[in-house]
């Protein structure tokens, strides 16, 4: 029978995860009730109390406990929640983990969930579920659900939000149990980056290298995005990375949305794996609504992608800046690395006729990364679009030779 762990402060939020619980129990799994509460006695007994949970630290917990500081003892227990939690993922006593909360459980429980793999079922019902979720689900794949009324007793809407996060839980780990009965593929894995503006070219270039083998994951260049599939490059589990969009360092530079932070194209580098790189969509930055663009870029060339997404083409100036921060990355790659640039354009509406078509940009673009590009890193120029299928069957031949280099 499979084990859910029920995470909660249950010195505040006591009855509702032992609703939870009840609710698990009914549907045939076995709830294990741990407390990361630590500022009251638990209202209800849990299965692994506060202070086993904080002893998992390492840190000198007793005194951090002792001064009933409360965002110290939040922040104790969220370290202390992410190792104990994962050593019960490790040993295979949990298959699955569920919370409730508030601003403080939030923390502490996401911290945890955060710490466990890709793939792990986790649920957390949260008050702040409805707002900015990206620091507390960072690059996992936690299932936030919006409390709607406050985690603060069973009522007849709180018990219909409680008894939906426990049928989902439970539906996860059901799944993550007939999982274990395919087939694990051991073809080795290529990521990719992606926006809508290089999807044929990604599309095309996946086909051709999953046809020589490899398992192709596509990740959306959209911050997040970028900042999961560093994080799976870093892993190690990655044998080669076709870099097509490098779109989010030009949010990171001129403050879009989609923007994945400065490690931005470091965890090939780190991992040492085989590499191919092009500018893909670096013509344009993310904002939301028209009226959400910053003051400072009145008079600036806009597209309007859909109603909640506008576009602001980047200038020549930008693109040199960009053009010599993407080299300066690449420079950093000890595995065999290949830059391609598509002339004639480096998204869907660069192309001639379209939006932003800028030649000076691009061509300042161009010129910015072979000059500052290390000499030994080779350069293929084709004078075609990014969304050409020639350019695309060269990004993926030459990520397939430079996989092959690195296994001589």
């Amino acid at each position: 029978m499979p084990t859910i762990a029920v995470l909660g402060t249950l010195d505040s939020k006591g009855a509702e995860h032992a609703y939870l619980a009840d609710c698990i129990r009914a549907r045939g799994h076995e709830p294990l009730l741990i407390n990361v509460g630590s500022l009251d006695e638990p209202t209800i007994t849990p299965d692994i109390s506060s202070a086993a949970v904080a002893a998992a630290s390492g840190e000198d917990w007793q005194a951090i406990l002792a001064r009933q500081d409360r965002g110290e003892c939040v922040a104790l227990m969220a370290r202390s929640a992410a190792k104990h939690v994962s050593g019960l993922v490790e040993s295979g006593r949990i298959q699955g983990v569920v919370s409730l909360g508030g601003g403080g459980g939030t923390a502490i429980c996401t911290a945890a969930m955060r710490a466990l793999p890709v793939g792990f079922p986790k649920v957390m019902v949260s008050t702040l579920a409805s707002g900015n979720t990206a620091p507390y689900v960072g690059t996992k794949d936690i299932v936030m659900i919006p409390a709607i009324v406050d985690v603060a007793g069973i009522n007849r809407l709180s018990r219909v939000i409680f008894e939906n996060a426990a049928g989902a839980i439970c539906g996860m780990v059901e799944a993550a149990e007939l999982r274990k009965q395919r087939p694990v593929s051991d073809r080795p894995l290529i990521v990719a980056s992606m926006f809508g503006n290089t999807t044929t070219c990604v599309t095309e270039a996946k086909k051709l290298l999953e046809v020589a083998g490899y398992e192709v994951l596509v990740f959306a260049a959209t911050g997040n995005g970028g900042r999961a599939m560093e994080s799976l490059i870093e892993s190690g589990m990655v044998a080669g990375v076709l870099d097509i969009t490098t779109t989010e360092w030009a949010d990171e530079l001129l403050g879009g949305v989609l923007n994945a932070g400065p490690e931005r194209l470091d965890a090939t580098a780190k991992a040492r794996v085989p590499a191919i790189v092009t500018p893909g969509c670096l013509d344009m930055v993310n904002f939301g609504e028209p009226q959400t663009v910053p003051a400072k870029y009145a008079g600036r060339t806009f597209y309007h992608h859909n109603p909640q997404v506008t576009l602001m083409r980047t200038s020549p100036e930008e693109c040199a800046e960009l053009g010599k921060i993407i080299a300066e990355k690449v420079n950093a790659y000890t595995a065999p690395v290949t830059v391609l640039l598509p002339l004639k354009a480096i998204s869907v509406i660069s192309a001639e006729g379209k939006a932003f078509h800028d030649p000076k940009a691009d061509a300042a673009l161009f010129t910015a990364i072979k000059t500052h590009l290390r000499v030994d890193i080779p350069v293929i120029e084709m004078d075609v679009e990014i969304n050409d299928s020639a350019f695309a069957t060269a990004c993926a031949q030459a990520l397939l030779e430079n996989i092959a280099k690195m296994s001589r």
